[in-house]
């Protein structure tokens, strides 16, 4: 059974996220390593260069969320954003496209991507 699909945004959101755990958790893996200063060192820079990496992230969908466009989900009512042609709903995973060529097929990922647009 495939997983779910998430709305665009939460899913960047929810990486960026998961990034900022992980260099905490690399970084507290290089307390083990005390007494090798380079061996530790180095875990904490690369944790640091993790939560960097979640700093960038974070700032390039927020600017990339200012873009998106708002639409009213018909399902529940709420307003959610949208990247691309098709999207779901970030509250409910309603399918959601503003495309008139899409209304009423069966949702897929692929629609978004350059080759199906064709």
């Amino acid at each position: 059974m495939a997983k779910p699909y998430k709305n665009k945004i939460n899913r960047i959101r929810s990486f960026a996220l998961s990034l900022i755990f992980i260099g905490v958790i690399i970084m507290y893996v290089g307390i083990f390593f005390r007494s090798n200063q380079i061996l530790m060192l180095i875990f904490m820079i690369l944790g640091v260069f993790s939560i960097l990496g979640s700093t960038v992230i974070y700032a390039w969908i927020g600017m990339l969320s200012t873009k998106a466009v708002q639409v009213v989900c018909p399902s529940c009512g709420k307003p959610t954003k949208m990247l691309g042609r098709a999207d779901m709903c970030g509250h409910c995973r309603e399918p959601l496209t503003l495309d008139p060529t899409l209304e009423g097929k069966e949702f897929d990922e692929r629609y978004n991507k350059k080759s199906s647009q064709e």
